[in-house]
């Protein structure tokens, strides 16, 4: 692709590095960019470069906040002793869109994935074990993508989990096979937050 200016093609590569954005549609947006009042381009600037620098990482769930603790943890009409573990924010908004759900989230940060270099220690797994050990938790929701990654993490942690005492459940298989999470349509999300199962069964399946 032949550019006729060096600082659109260098806008067009940064714009390219975003999932799902090929060079051509790259160029279609920062044209679409160009052709707006400089004023909104700079509100768009602002907004990303204010997102960088103060965003923070929920202390107790890990969850994107704009505060040290986020609003679903501090709210006390949530239920404390049920967490529901997940990938990142995507599955924590599709979750919360359902409104079937009034507990409480752990952000993993991932999945285990040999294969990207991905181990236990680069997720937020120890962390979730040592809320464990406190005794205040009841229950584990297992709410990862339904993908071979998501099953070798919900096992991980589960057996971590042996012997604490604690009851693990995995949502209902609503979500087909493959499936991420955040492509659900929320009816079926929410009954498979409804319908969960016990781990143990999701192994013998």
């Amino acid at each position: 692709m032949d550019f006729s200016s060096k600082l659109l093609e260098q806008a067009v590569d940064q714009m390219s590095q975003l999932p799902g954005i090929g060079k051509r549609t790259a160029l279609r947006l920062v044209l679409h960019l160009l052709r707006q009042p400089e004023a909104q381009t700079e509100q768009l600037t602002k907004a990303l470069s204010k997102l960088r620098a103060e965003i923070k990482r929920c202390r107790n769930c890990y969850n994107i906040s704009d505060t040290e603790l986020c609003d679903i943890c501090a709210n006390p009409s949530r239920q404390e002793d049920l967490v529901c573990v997940v990938e990142d924010i995507r599955d924590v908004m599709a979750i919360e869109n359902t409104g079937q759900y009034r507990g409480m989230y752990h952000v993993l940060g991932g999945k285990i994935s040999p294969m990207d270099g991905i181990g236990p220690s680069q997720l937020t797994i120890k962390p979730l074990i040592d809320k464990v050990k406190e005794g205040k938790i009841q229950e584990i929701i297992f709410a990862l993508s339904s993908t071979m990654e998501g099953d070798t993490t919900n096992f991980y942690i589960y057996k971590q989990l042996e012997g604490s005492g604690v009851k693990t459940s995995t949502i209902a298989r609503g979500i087909s096979v493959g499936d991420e999470l955040e492509y659900a349509d929320e009816v079926t999300l929410g009954r498979s937050i409804t319908n969960r199962i016990p781990f143990e069964n999701s192994l013998k399946s």
